[in-house]
């Protein structure tokens, strides 16, 4: 029996749906140890370790999980569960000011793929695995 076509459009709307979600949250559990503290020693270690300017200026050390979680002298740059409102996510895509775009003042920004990766560990909890 063949489906009526608000059947199939409703069908379609929850594939679309389920497919766009699957993609936002990601279907393997990030890893901090593995996926993200690579990224984060590629484009942040320079300046926000002990004796860097970023960690000077902001007070955020991303030496250890314990250091990026505490945050900034201004407060936390992770949400965690909510990736797009991070302030990591928002530094480190540009959404901020451009002259404020993470890593400051390189040429060597985050990929489009190493910025997913963060933002969605950061919504499957930001959790130190």
């Amino acid at each position: 029996m063949p489906l009526k076509s608000s059947t199939k459009f409703h069908l379609f709307l929850m594939l679309v749906t389920a497919a766009f979600l699957g993609g936002c949250t990601g279907d393997k559990a990030v890893s901090y140890a593995q996926d993200i503290q690579p990224v984060l020693k590629k484009h942040c270690f320079e300046c926000h370790t002990q004796g860097g300017d970023g960690l000077k200026a902001s007070g955020l050390d991303m030496s250890s999980y314990a250091g990026l979680m505490k945050g900034t002298k201004f407060g936390p740059v992770i949400k965690a569960g909510d990736g797009l409102s991070s302030t990591l996510v928002i530094l480190v895509e540009g959404r901020a000011d451009s002259s404020i775009k993470m890593p400051h003042g390189k040429s060597n920004f985050l990929s489009n793929d190493e910025t997913a990766l963060i933002r969605n560990w950061i919504d499957q909890g930001a959790k130190n695995n």
